[in-house]
């Protein structure tokens, strides 16, 4: 039964991109009308109970997904505007032609092995994810999986890769179908998620040929039917004790199943009924006895998990943005269909304007993403300068908690622009909303990844801080004279100025007060930089009007809220107990009259 529960999902999901699900290939993955089969030349023929029910779910033509590359002007524009004529040349064409096969074929498209090729060298990352952004929204949520085999392939390859990683290794990577694995991620138990250090308590017992056997329960993990897995837990010594807290965890490779399919010392327990991401299997699992390899340093598991959390946050990322590339493309075709009030929905002013603001957020958080994918091939071709380096510890961790949010509220507004279809599920938009949810969620919460930044700048001392400010003001250095983009120039520059008085003031504070801020400088580094990139952009050259417009435009909001709350005195010694009595107020006791 275990067997028959497990291989369930992988009919879902696939670890040969066969039988995914389809996402919006025409606002599609919708439920089938009613329908009765009769034959007809020698075939079964539906024909539908009603005559009209020919016409589909929507009661009028559906939105068209056209050639997600082909649409995408911005992600044409960058590439133009940043890799070397021939990359260019070769790496559009491939992607006009990976943009066609989305919408009509869905199959060996192969993804991850371009990261590991590095065919284009230190682009090769910015190819793999723009590949992996393209594809995301149709992919039935395949991409989690090949998030999560890209992390594992990316600590295999720091680690080192003695037998039988190194084999793993190649099976992750691989462009063949019959040989490609995919790769589990299974951190968290039953006493938290984020806080591995103190909820790990699966334990490793070491075997005489040197291998282990880890016992444990597995609280959520996530791609159950996958290959391999990575794990933490902690070695037992000889009298059957470990120790405690991070200085404990050590990292561990195994096998799912054994050579002839059985899982391997494995029993699932459920799975799990979330929000969305539904397509993607999820479970508790009891470990009893699965056979594994150490491949950390003893102790050193937390660390070596730190290139997973890159890869995994930046396929956060691309997900997020790609969402809302998505409901964006779908939104604006579909205006172009939608009669109403006597004109159509693009014809209306107050519509375009809402697409407008979604299209701003969607640029920004495409700009960022790209930065931080380029930053990490710069990184991974050995080529990256201190400064990148800096910059990629800080940005990962931002891009993932800002694109997170803003996935959230630009599909929600974009299943709006459907009206009332926005919320049928048989049009398949609303699973966009809710498998958005788990963006701000996975590979930690907003929260957690705000302290992440915070630790980033005290394990730097400052230095991280400063790499930022440095390539901000590179960045505005490229619209010297651009009368166009003076005022969001000034924008920029007075938001990046209260940010050093900020910082300034708050390092005479006691640490607590930075870490109550913690979520608005994320967010303020987040729009800073996200203005910045989209200055840099529109002061190319092949810029067009639209690039300027859109920088004006978000360079109009506030840049810079951890100085404004700290203005309005959010931060001070008082506020948490205040904070406290507001969220925990008791409900006034009421005498009833006699």
């Amino acid at each position: 039964m275990a067997r028959y529960v497990l291989a369930l999902p992988r009919l879902l999901v696939g670890t040969n991109n066969r039988g995914m699900g389809r996402l919006l290939s025409s606002a599609s993955d919708t439920v089938p009308v009613r329908a009765e089969t009769r034959t007809e030349l020698g075939g079964a023929v539906e024909q539908p109970v009603f005559s009209r029910s020919s016409i589909g779910t929507f009661f009028q033509d559906r939105p068209l997904l056209k050639n997600p590359f082909l649409e995408d002007a911005l992600l044409q524009k960058y590439l133009s505007r940043n890799l070397p004529p021939q990359a260019l040349g070769t790496m559009g064409a491939d992607l006009a032609e990976f943009g066609e096969r989305i919408v009509t074929e869905l199959d060996a498209l192969g993804l991850q092995s371009a990261g590991y090729e590095r065919a284009y060298g230190e682009w090769s990352r910015v190819y793999q994810m723009c590949k992996i952004y393209l594809y995301s929204p149709s992919a039935g949520l395949y991409t989690c999986p090949l998030a999560m085999t890209d992390g594992a392939a990316k600590v295999m390859e720091s680690l080192g890769m003695p037998w039988p990683v190194e084999k793993a290794f190649r099976r992750l990577t691989s462009r063949d179908p019959r040989q490609f694995w995919t790769s589990g991620q299974w951190m968290t138990e039953r006493r938290g998620g984020s806080d591995v250090a103190n909820g790990t308590e699966t334990v490793a017992l070491p075997q005489a040929d040197g291998t282990h056997k880890l016992y444990g329960f597995k609280w959520f993990t996530s791609a159950t039917d996958a290959d391999v897995t990575l794990t933490l837990g902690r070695v037992l010594d000889a009298h059957g004790q470990s120790k405690q807290g991070s200085r404990g965890l050590s990292l561990f490779y195994a096998e799912v199943r054994d050579p002839q399919g059985n899982l391997n010392g494995i029993e699932i327990q459920r799975l799990k009924d979330k929000l969305g991401t539904r397509q993607v299997p999820t479970a508790e699992l009891l470990l009893d006895g699965l056979p594994a390899h150490r491949i950390s340093d003893e102790g050193r598991g937390v660390a070596s998990i730190a290139n997973m959390l890159t890869i995994t946050r930046i396929h956060n990322t691309v997900s997020a943005v790609a969402a809302m590339r998505r409901i964006i493309q779908l939104g604006r075709e579909y205006a172009t269909k939608r009669f109403v009030f006597g004109k159509f929905l693009r014809d209306h002013a107050l519509h375009v304007q809402t697409m407008a603001r979604m299209e701003v957020e969607t640029r920004a958080a495409f700009l960022l993403l790209m930065e931080v994918c380029r930053l990490l091939g710069r990184e991974e071709s050995r080529l990256a300068s201190e400064l990148e380096l800096h910059m990629l510890r800080l940005l990962t961790p931002v891009a993932k908690l800002y694109t997170g949010k803003q996935a959230v509220a630009v599909v929600s507004e974009g299943l709006e622009c459907f009206g009332g279809q926005g919320y049928m599920e048989d049009t398949g938009l609303p699973r966009l909303l809710r498998d958005a949810q788990v963006l701000s969620i996975w590979e930690g919460t907003t929260n957690i990844l705000s302290l992440d930044v915070l630790r980033s700048l005290a394990k730097s001392r400052g230095q991280v801080l400063e790499a930022f400010f440095t390539d901000v003001k590179v960045k505005l250095e490229a619209a010297t004279g651009n009368q166009a983009l003076a005022p969001s120039v000034t924008a920029v520059e007075s938001a990046l100025y209260r940010l050093g008085k900020f910082v300034q003031v708050a390092a005479h504070k006691a640490p607590g007060y930075l870490e109550l801020a913690a979520r608005d400088l994320s967010y303020s580094l987040a729009r800073i930089y996200m203005g910045a990139l989209l200055i840099e952009h529109g002061a190319w050259e092949g810029a067009s009007n639209s690039d300027v417009y859109a920088t004006a435009r978000w360079c109009e909001q506030d840049l810079c809220t951890v100085a404004s709350k700290e203005s309005s005195g959010c931060y001070n010694p008082e506020t948490p107990n205040m904070d406290a009595m507001l969220v925990y107020e008791a409900s006034p006791l009421i005498t009833p009259s006699a």
